[in-house]
């Protein structure tokens, strides 16, 4: 009702037409209240409380203004791009997001395309005196394209495009479109839209409207813009908070690889606020959560991170922790490529095709590398970047850094082996390191390709950078399931001795004698092909296949069917390790007496939640446990 055409004010500026004209509304309101009362229709005046909105900035009412506005009729855009999801010419991955699509577009409305902003593309469309409208691509063809006079007077309309109609010519108008450039023919259309699903109608679909209403294939069929949809979630605070500049729990990137201290990250925070009066607030849960700042991780713990915890379409709550794992990762990397490059730079690595022999070692780490690039790969088809990071961290962390490396030193340090089993591990070191940082590269582009440099030469390979080189492809030749089955009963004896020494307190660094017993003859095999690893990586003083019946008093641990027997006899100091033993099972029965107190106790397990005493439970059933294990450790030792 604001300023209606044929009054003397036709400004914009919220005053009344024709009979109020010229007052404010809330002058308005006022008089017509007195005319009503004047005339004697007023019943009666009552105080209503009415919710309004409110400008953010300014605190003043928002009040509703009808005016001319531009529609586009979005019915008849949204059908071939209803067909194209259909039909399968566009799949949005995960596939459940299409559902979200369909819900938009088969009930979509005319779409209003004009704002009054000061910024976008000016509408195309001229005035003139009498109201008439011309549309063109500016004022010279609209003159020449409706044969207007030189000197008739023209006025372009003041609005501008909806963001979301200019933001829709994305995938063409970037490559020079309406021109056919080359760019355009080779760029369009691409293959992934990568996005996140608050903007699926919004902006993808709109995408699609455009691209096909606007671009034809060469047999003129509508073109569709890309071939797939990857649908990521949102990334919220560590409370599930969308992350917001008024709610103070913004975490810039940009801090995160180059670290921030506190009173820059607080100034950060709290200033150029819509809401002053909140700043006190952000400050105090800044300095909760951030009491020293935010440390530096640098640029490939944060790229990992968010590959790690991006399970598909699932909204992500950012956890400081998981950065903090992941840049122990890129330092575990960085060390492993340490100790690589120090046993191979200054030797022969075998890259030139001189006689090699592989260790079990060195075959069971290129047998698993050919499992990890076939899973990588195939997560990464899959659209899941968290499935292909964990399968490389797995990879990287726990078989070639804390296995194969170590199953290396006692070749490389081994004078007797021969100078072809050593340049054997040298060469797999190298050439398994590099394929990994290739595999490794778009997650972590930074130190795959500064360790690539130095690595690179010795594996055989050469070229300029990391990213030119072609992405790992595995060869399934070199896959052997034996080979692994040996490792895995290696590595299953250094974590059975490595475990009897922390049960029986022996030190790490002590040798010790070891039995090992069974009816299998594999397991007598693997132990002679072995001793070599067993005796360096399980600190053994000897070690031997037990035949007899009567085995004398050891600490056992099992693998498969096979015993692993470390007699204690003058290894453990026994009145001390019988009074450590007797304090320990003391603390338990303590806290055994108190479990069972507060189970017991029908007020606590009537009014906690359900998880709470389940867990109690659990403290309980764990507790017990350990009471039973340390009795039976401790009436062994007693005997000897």
């Amino acid at each position: 009702v604001f300023n209606a055409d044929g009054t003397e004010n036709t400004d914009l500026d919220g005053t009344m037409p024709e009979a109020y004209a010229g007052l404010t509304r809330e002058e308005a309101r006022k008089q017509i209240v007195a005319d009503m009362d004047a005339a004697g229709l007023l019943h009666q005046v009552e105080d209503h409380v009415l919710s309004v909105p409110r400008g953010d900035r300014s605190g003043l009412i928002i009040e509703p203004m009808l005016t001319d506005q531009w529609f586009v009729d979005a019915k008849t855009l949204a059908k071939p791009a209803i067909e194209a999801v259909e039909d399968g010419r566009i799949q949005f991955v995960p596939k459940q997001y299409e559902n979200m699509y369909f819900a938009w577009m088969r009930d979509i409305q005319e779409w209003c395309i004009s704002r009054q902003l000061w910024w976008g593309h000016r509408i195309p469309a001229w005035y003139d005196a009498e109201g008439n409208i011309y549309v063109g691509r500016d004022e010279a063809e609209v003159r020449q394209k409706y044969s207007l006079a030189e000197d008739l007077e023209l006025r372009q309309d003041e609005d501008v495009l909806d963001t979301w109609f200019s933001s829709a010519l994305w995938t063409f108008g970037t490559l020079g479109w309406p021109e056919i450039t080359e760019r355009l023919k080779n760029f369009h259309p691409t293959d992934v839209l990568v996005t996140g699903f608050d903007i699926i109608f919004f902006w993808v679909a709109r995408m699609i409207m455009m691209t096909m209403h606007f671009m034809k294939n060469e047999d003129g069929t509508p073109q569709v813009p890309f071939k797939t949809v990857y649908v990521t979630g949102l990334i919220r605070d560590e409370h599930g908070d969308k992350m917001s500049k008024s709610k103070g729990n913004v975490i810039d990137p940009l801090d995160m690889i180059d670290g921030i201290e506190l009173d820059t990250l607080l100034e950060k925070r709290t200033g150029n606020l819509m809401q002053p009066k909140l700043a006190e607030k952000i400050a105090k849960r800044t300095q909760k959560e951030f009491p020293e700042g935010i440390a530096a991780h640098g640029t490939d713990a944060l790229r990992f991170t968010l590959a790690a915890m991006a399970t598909t379409g699932r909204d992500i709550n950012w956890d400081m922790k998981r950065l903090e794992g992941y840049r122990n990762f890129c330092n575990k990397l960085w060390n492993a490529a340490r100790y690589v490059l120090m046993n191979t730079e200054s030797e022969d690595c075998g890259v030139n095709d001189e006689p090699v022999e592989l260790s079990l070692a060195d075959r069971w780490i290129i047998s698993e590398l050919q499992h990890c690039e076939s899973e990588v790969i195939r997560h990464l088809d899959q659209y899941r970047f968290d499935l292909a990071a964990y399968a490389l961290y797995e990879f990287i962390w726990n078989e070639y850094c804390d296995w194969y490396l170590e199953l290396s030193k006692p070749m490389l340090n081994d004078d007797s082996a021969s100078a072809e089993s050593k340049r054997g591990t040298r060469r797999t070191l190298v050439r398994v390191l590099e394929a990994v940082l290739r595999l490794a590269h778009p997650m972590m582009p930074f130190i795959t390709e500064e360790i690539w440099q130095r690595i690179a030469p010795l594996a055989g390979k050469g070229g300029d950078s990391i990213m030119l080189q072609p992405f790992p492809v595995p060869d399934t030749s070199k896959q052997n399931a034996d080979v692994a089955k040996d490792i895995e009963w290696l590595k299953g004896v250094i974590v059975a001795v490595r475990n009897i020494r922390g049960e029986m307190n022996i030190s790490p660094a002590r040798q010790i004698p070891v039995l090992l017993r069974g009816n299998d003859g594999e397991d007598q095999r693997r132990m002679d092909q072995n001793r070599q690893f067993l005796m360096s990586l399980a600190k053994l003083e000897k070690l031997e296949w037990f035949e007899g019946d009567k085995a004398p008093m050891s600490a056992t641990q099992l693998v498969g069917e096979m015993e692993v027997l470390v007699p204690m006899a003058g290894l453990i100091d026994k009145d001390a390790e019988l009074k450590r033993l007797d304090k320990e099972l003391e603390r338990l029965d303590k806290e055994i007496s108190r479990l069972e107190g507060k189970l017991g106790n029908e007020k606590f397990t009537a009014k906690a939640p359900a998880e709470v005493v389940e867990k109690e439970k659990e403290k309980l059933r764990d507790a017990q446990g350990s009471q039973k294990r340390l009795g039976e450790q401790r009436a062994e030792i007693e005997a000897m």
